[in-house]
């Protein structure tokens, strides 16, 4: 049997998981992990690559799928694991090619039940049927349970977001209050789906702060929890950088701050040893505007030179500049736009490595729901990490950046 039948005969309706892992190279995923679900009718394939603490996930149908593992897996992996409701199908490739294929029956009727309850459709925390009143009274849910056809990928992105809040479940205390922020909390969809998964289905003793510049906004999100009893959640009106309502933390949340809005969410709960930080920044403009200043003073820099130099002495320069090793990205404003948000992202996470967090650079959701789909996942573990702070800096001098994360972290440390 070829692998192209196997792979026709398991990516079907009788899938329920993959297991491709041993990369021929250790720069390679340590291991890949494809599950199934239904989109809009049609049966996706999301593949899980895993890679030092980082997931990326790929979704495809099942077309797709198929040639991305013959073309971009194979070559990669020397194993793979197929398992159906009916076979267990395991590949075996040698380093020159050679396929080996082994199948042995499956479980029968138990992986027949995991099959239904894996790939029919996606398992919610907040699930479809169940009448939640806040999603409710947001738009998402209908009176009678019902997701709002519109509200969908609103409904997926409250689903995603709980899933990385159960996953942090156990770094917090249960016996005790625990005070969480969400710092630009808008119309509130996360505060309230926060609140009513901590305390209301998990039992937790929480308060709940929710904080943002829109009067009007926070005035309705107020009402709404008086209306449901919420008494330990509170909507405020005011600004990231100069709250100063609370002096522990336990943690802080921030959806889309904007730009360094972010940066002064991040520096606030660093500052009160939050155990659990929860970030998805927004629009990144600061360090794109610090590459383009670089780049138009490096312009002006290269004319005046060529009218006082002749080109042989400017060839014989010994090290190129910043600005002309990566001229490829910094000559086009687009591809610079991107490099900067993912400069910015990358020192924000180090940055949080360097105050003893335990940080992740996550997908937050598919980039069909929203392009700004960046999270940071941070933990703190342990005391700080010089290494971590050295990798930051020794960044941002080479790209003679400075981004207001590190000089914010630097005034709490009174550093010069």
């Amino acid at each position: 049997m070829e692998l192209e039948e196997v792979l026709e005969q398991c990516l079907g309706q009788n899938f329920v998981h993959m297991i491709i892992s041993n990369p021929k190279k250790g720069d390679f995923a340590g291991k890949v992990g494809v599950r199934c679900y239904e989109d809009k009718g049609t049966l996706m394939f999301q593949f899980a690559r895993y890679q030092n603490n980082q997931v990326f996930h790929l979704n495809y149908a099942k077309e797709e799928a198929k040639n991305y593992i013959l073309s971009e897996l194979v070559p990669i992996y020397r194993q793979m694991q197929f398992f159906t409701t009916e076979k267990q199908y395991t590949i075996l490739i040698s380093k020159k090619g050679k396929i080996t294929i082994k199948k042995k029956k499956s479980g029968g009727e138990k992986a027949k039940e995991l099959s239904l309850s894996h790939n029919r459709a996606k398992k919610y925390i907040l699930e479809e049927g169940i009448a939640v009143p806040f999603l409710q009274d947001l738009g998402v849910m209908t009176q009678d349970g019902k997701i709002v056809r519109t509200k969908m990928d609103k409904f997926r992105q409250i689903n995603r977001f709980l899933e990385f809040v159960e996953d942090i479940l156990p770094q917090l205390d249960k016996d005790r209050e625990l005070t969480l922020l969400d710092f630009g909390c808008g119309k509130s969809y996360l505060t309230f789906a926060m609140y009513y998964y901590l305390h209301e289905l998990k039992g937790y003793d929480i308060r709940i702060i929710g904080l943002d510049l829109k009067t009007d906004v926070i005035l309705h999100c107020n009402e709404l929890a008086k209306k449901y009893g919420y008494e330990k959640l509170t909507f405020l009106v005011g600004d990231i950088a100069d709250y100063e309502g609370v002096d522990q933390v336990d943690m802080v949340v921030t959806l889309h701050a904007c730009d360094t809005a972010t940066d002064y969410a991040l520096a606030k709960a660093v500052g009160w040893n939050a155990k659990v930080i929860l970030s998805v920044p927004c629009c990144q403009h600061e360090v794109n505007k610090q590459f383009e200043k670089q780049r138009n003073l490096h312009s002006g820099k290269m004319k005046l030179k060529t009218e006082v130099m002749g080109v042989s002495e400017m060839l014989g320069d010994q090290l190129a500049s910043m600005e002309e090793v990566l001229g490829p990205i910094m000559d086009y404003g687009l591809l610079r736009e991107r490099f900067a948000a993912l400069v910015t992202d990358g020192l924000r996470a180090k940055r949080l490595e360097s105050e003893g967090y335990e940080t992740q650079v996550l997908e937050f959701i598919d980039m069909e729901h929203t392009p700004k789909n960046i999270l940071l996942r941070a933990v703190k573990k342990g005391s700080p990490a010089a290494k971590s702070r050295k990798e930051a800096e020794d960044c941002e001098r080479f790209l003679k950046i400075q981004p207001t994360l590190g000089m914010l972290l630097a005034e709490q440390k009174g550093d010069k």
